[in-house]
């Protein structure tokens, strides 16, 4: 992907060769995922990963970060929440991860899996149509914009 940014095509190639190892489904998430896409008119200040609590852990050691207690307040949740910091670009690694939704938690969750070649393997994203579904879950304004955005991608 020449078109990346820099910083960020060095990190999903890190990301790509360490995820290799992992046993089950993950995918990357949000503006990265976005970006990846085609979406050419978004920021991704860091890469959002969502895997399996074991495959997170696992994630999470091999690029040096350090699974984190999360209180489960505010918007988002997760069994198991790391941040690697070692990367060009940030990578926040999730599992288990719900979103509270009309005052309720409801999980948030990936049925499609696109792979995106990189120069040490694959990345795996969501298909676009379920991206626009995860950002309208999330709510915030920023996330509908986003899936104003995505959905011009279907056009």
């Amino acid at each position: 992907m020449s078109d990346l940014p820099e910083p960020l095509e060095a990190t999903l190639d890190i990301l790509a060769s360490v995820a290799g190892e992992l046993q089950d489904p993950w995918w990357v998430f949000g503006g990265s995922a976005m970006i990846l896409a085609g979406l050419d008119d978004t920021q991704a200040p860091d890469v959002d990963v969502m895997a399996s609590p074991r495959d997170a852990r696992r994630l999470i050691a091999a690029l040096g970060g350090s699974v984190v207690e999360d209180p489960g307040e505010g918007l988002f949740r997760s069994r198991v929440f790391g941040q690697i910091l070692t990367t060009p670009v940030p990578v926040d690694v999730m599992a288990e991860m719900d979103v509270r939704s009309n005052g309720d938690w409801a999980p948030v969750r990936f049925e499609t899996r696109l792979a995106v070649a990189m120069g040490a393997g694959r990345i795996y994203i969501p298909t676009v149509q379920e991206q626009i579904a995860t950002c309208r879950l999330f709510g915030r304004p920023k996330d509908l914009h986003r899936a104003d955005q995505l959905e011009r991608l279907l056009r």
